[in-house]
């Protein structure tokens, strides 16, 4: 099990968004997603500090991240250990968009997220952390990439 962060920032009606296109053989290649990334428990990171490392790097912005979730993604990169990661909102942030070496950054409008290349799963807690503001706890099951079941818990 790998323990990973996820963050979506918001401002206004638009979200953050990182178009996975510059990383080689990346099983979230093309898919529009948050930031984040795995936390290095070796050296004693905690998901917050890793949450606000991870933004920074990837987009050159420091955020106020705000818990909303708690996830396991089950079988989500076949042959690969599954993830349990947490899910971070932030609305308040300071700094400039740089350049990612994970692909493209972009603010995208609330009205276009039905439009984009979302994983399944994303798509259901991004709209979940729009409609209301509980702790939830979930898990996704994937089957060959695809979305085949989930079980959400709102605190």
């Amino acid at each position: 099990m790998k323990l990973g962060t996820l963050c979506y920032i918001r401002d206004n009606n638009k979200t953050l968004l990182l178009h996975r296109t510059k990383k080689k053989n990346d099983s979230l290649a093309n898919f529009w997603i948050g930031l984040g990334g795995h936390v290095d428990i070796e050296n004693g990171e905690s998901p917050h500090e890793c949450i606000v490392r991870e933004v920074m790097e990837e987009s050159g912005l420091v955020v106020e991240p705000k818990l909303r979730g708690i996830i396991t993604f089950h079988n989500v990169e076949p042959e690969k250990d599954d993830w349990y990661a947490y899910l971070f909102t932030a609305s308040e942030f300071q700094g400039s968009l740089i350049d990612s070496n994970e692909g493209d950054l972009q603010w995208i409008g609330g009205e276009k997220l039905d439009e984009i290349n979302i994983p399944d799963g994303d798509r259901l807690f991004l709209q979940w952390i729009q409609e209301n503001n509980q702790l939830f706890s979930a898990k996704f099951t994937y089957e060959n990439g695809k979305l085949q079941d989930h079980k959400v818990i709102f605190y």
